[in-house]
């Protein structure tokens, strides 16, 4: 497992259904290609990928960012709490 802190945005959790969503559109044309057929060899359906991906990045571009961590404090760890100075012995007096 990495180290990195995840963004759980709304817009970055959607970004990240795009390859999902690609294997699942092109497994549904491969199916109705199985299927049907003829009108629906790939060839003749392969736009409809295009329309998926577009659809994907519409709704990703559409969600809010409320809670999105920047690539900067993404890939560190955050800083633990400061230390307190103890009382210094000698200065000041």
């Amino acid at each position: 497992m990495s180290d990195t802190i995840r963004c759980r945005c709304a817009r970055c959790t959607i970004r990240s259904l795009v390859g999902p969503a690609i294997l699942v559109t092109v497994g549904a044309l491969f199916l109705l290609h199985e299927m049907a057929g003829g009108y629906f060899s790939f060839g003749n359906t392969f736009p409809v990928i295009l329309i998926v991906i577009g659809a994907v990045q519409l709704a990703s571009a559409l969600a809010p960012m409320d809670g999105h961590l920047s690539s900067a404090r993404a890939s560190t760890v955050p800083p633990s709490a400061p230390v307190s100075p103890g009382p210094t012995s000698g200065q000041g007096q």
